[in-house]
């Protein structure tokens, strides 16, 4: 399966901050859209950088609540790690858990944002693969006895 296939099912929806939007407003975006990270934007469709829950609260524990005043490129991840549509599921999971990332935006060849991929899509498509083909071995032993 492809990083295509998962984006039709989830949707290809990706919700943008600009590189000045204050970290408040910021942690309000995530909130209000159950998102654990946010792709930094200053147009929408290209990546400054990406901020994370995880960003937030290690600045918060470094600076303190300060850091909710300051701009989202102030903590924001960069340069970014993405993938492709036409990445394998399989091999964006081992990239994803060998450098521990959460959450990938999706770029089209053209470079623009097409989508966003967590860690969690990539595990609910391996649980259903797996369910999947212990439904088939399921059928083929009942077909043997």
């Amino acid at each position: 399966m492809n990083v295509s296939e998962i984006l039709e099912r989830k949707g290809d929806r990706v919700v943008t901050v600009a590189p000045e939007d204050p970290v408040r407003s910021v942690v309000g975006t995530l909130s209000s859209n159950g998102f654990g990270a946010v792709v930094v934007s200053s147009d929408g469709s290209s990546i400054d950088g990406i901020v994370s829950e995880r960003d937030i609260v290690r600045q918060i524990g470094h600076e303190g609540e300060r850091i909710l005043d300051q701009p989202a490129r102030s903590i924001m991840t960069a340069p970014v790690k993405t993938c492709s549509p036409s990445d394998k599921v399989d091999e964006l999971m081992t990239r994803m858990t060998e450098h521990r990332i959460r959450h990938l935006p999706v770029t089209s060849e053209a470079g623009v944002l097409a989508g966003m991929i967590s860690i969690g899509d990539v595990v609910k498509w391996r649980v259903t693969e797996l369910e999947r083909d212990m439904g088939h071995l399921e059928d083929y032993i009942k077909q043997g006895w």
